[in-house]
């Protein structure tokens, strides 16, 4: 994928989320929030590496996800809760790999129409 693209699919990623959180409330927000947050992770993984594989890129993205979540078991620092959030959640958990699992599908999918060309 081209660092273009993984930009592109970057900032559309943070309107979602932004926009999820505008135009609903309750669960559905949170866990798509939550999904988005791990999706925008991967994104950023592969403007990096660009050549990334993108199970690699989902692994990647779902442990990160996982890492910041058990984080919050302990005193995350007041400048970075609005980033890391504060207060552990274990159903967090599985939408981060929701997120990892659609981010790796769309991915693949781009990948093999660029491939047809």
């Amino acid at each position: 994928m081209s660092r273009w693209l993984a930009l592109a699919a970057a900032v559309v990623t943070v309107v979602a989320g932004l926009g999820v959180r505008l135009l609903w409330d309750g669960p559905f927000a949170k866990y798509a929030g939550d999904a988005l947050y791990t999706v925008l992770i991967y994104l950023l993984i592969v403007l990096v590496l660009p050549r990334v594989r993108p199970v690699w890129a989902a692994l990647g993205s779902a442990a990160l996800s996982w890492a910041i979540e058990f984080a919050q078991l302990w005193e995350i620092p007041p400048l970075l809760r609005p980033l890391l959030g504060s207060t552990f959640n274990p159903p967090d958990l599985f939408w981060y790999v929701v997120g990892a699992a659609v981010a790796c599908a769309a991915h693949m999918t781009v990948r093999r129409s660029y491939s047809d060309i």
